[in-house]
């Protein structure tokens, strides 16, 4: 015998005329519902185990001999049979008994003279005293309470995070000149001209002023990171030239690329035209990504940075018609797209987002403390730009940013 799932009454009522009794009881079980089968008079010839569960939910014995409608349902088997031969072909109860609601689906099997029956249990919500359950006025007061716990929470954590701000500051000014000098004696001795050095000596000092370099970079990187977070930053915007702002970044960070035998390359559009920016700013934004790019990239891999006029569609108000752009074929540009792509090993789609974020470092084994990228996002907002990431894993990075050429 073939045995398929019954969801329904119905379902049932054209299955069962066509199977005995002693069938009806080895497949109930199957049944994704609590189907039991009754006699004309509403005792139960069989039930599968949700049937049962369902009888002893209700107070009664699921294996022992019922009547389903006079002792659960507590309606006469005559009203069912004499609804069910008026044409109702489905009969819906509702009633409760021993402390639970059911809701139960009846359908009248005239071939055999069975009865199917559908019973679904729910619980019944517990009453709550009237006098336990709060005024309008007790959940307002109740509201204001936590509000102002939420408030007083929000500006404890602030000043906490100004003066993580202010440490930082004030540790990075105490490191920046005690750097800087360690940085000029490096110089100094590395051009010879306090005595002649050795190889090794030579060596040893570049390797050395590389360390302080990095670590003038984070200071640098505090410095700026507690100006953004203390809202001091001031853009000094000003007719630049894009090309030997970025022309003066990657000149020095060639050496850098040397030593760790990473070629960089420069791909500078030659029709970008000069427009207000902040200069210094950029180039920060430039040097933190030309950093970042060093750092994953393996040697003999490859970094490029690239700088080309771009229309950015999103920051036109007005949009000329369909006509005036095809007859003029491409728009004007109105900002430039500086990239730098890399040969590293990629970023993985879901740290996109995230990767912008403060102190968020991906690949846990690199130096940093993870706020370049962080610090150039708020750079490149603070000049009404754009900045985002295109990369997937093991197949390079590219950053790009966008800088509008309408600063006012």
């Amino acid at each position: 015998m073939e045995v398929r799932a019954i969801n329904s009454p119905r379902e049932a009522s054209r299955i069962m005329p066509s199977i005995s009794l002693d069938q009806m009881r080895s497949f109930l079980d199957s049944l994704d519902h609590a189907i039991t089968l009754c006699d004309c008079d509403g005792r139960a010839l069989a039930s599968n185990a949700l049937a049962r569960h369902s009888l002893e939910e209700l107070g009664v014995d699921g294996h022992g001999p019922v009547n389903i409608l006079t002792d659960v349902l507590q309606v006469e088997a005559a009203e069912i049979l004499g609804r069910a031969r008026n044409g109702e072909d489905e009969i819906a109860l509702d009633g409760s008994r021993g402390g639970k609601d059911f809701r139960a689906r009846l359908r009248w099997i005239p071939e055999s003279e069975w009865l199917a029956i559908e019973l679904h249990v729910e619980d019944r919500a517990p009453q709550v005293p009237a006098a336990s359950q709060p005024t309008v006025q007790e959940l307002l007061q109740e509201r204001e309470i936590t509000y102002r716990n939420l408030l007083a929470a929000y500006l404890k954590l602030q000043e906490v995070n100004r003066q993580k701000t202010v440490f930082l500051a004030s540790a990075a000014h105490e490191l920046k000149t005690p750097l800087a000098v360690i940085k000029g004696y490096y110089d100094l001795l590395l051009t010879g001209s306090l005595g002649k050095l050795t190889e090794k000596q030579r060596d040893i000092l570049e390797e050395s002023k590389e360390s302080c370099e990095r670590l003038v970079r984070l200071v640098s990187m505090f410095l700026n990171y507690s100006a953004l977070e203390s809202g001091k930053l001031v853009l000094q915007l000003r007719e630049n030239d894009l090309r030997d702002c970025l022309e003066e970044v990657a000149v020095r960070w060639s050496e850098g690329y040397q030593r760790k035998a990473v070629k960089l390359e420069t791909q500078l559009d030659p029709s970008i035209p000069t427009f207000k920016f902040d200069y210094q700013k950029v180039q920060q934004v430039t040097s933190n990504l030309l950093d970042n790019a060093l750092k994953h990239t393996p040697a003999g891999g490859n970094v490029t940075l690239r700088a080309r006029p771009h229309f950015w569609e999103r920051r036109v108000a007005q949009m000329a018609p369909t006509e005036e752009r095809r007859r003029f074929r491409l728009p004007r540009p109105n900002s430039v797209e500086v990239s730098v792509s890399d040969s590293g090993p990629g970023v993985a789609p879901e740290h996109h987002q995230e990767i912008f974020e403060d102190f968020m470092r991906v690949d846990k084994n690199t130096s940093g403390m993870g706020l370049g990228l962080a610090i150039a996002k708020r750079l490149i907002h603070a000049h009404r730009g754009k900045i985002w990431v295109e990369s997937e894993a093991q197949r390079g990075s590219t950053f790009a940013f966008l800088l509008p050429m309408d600063q006012g």
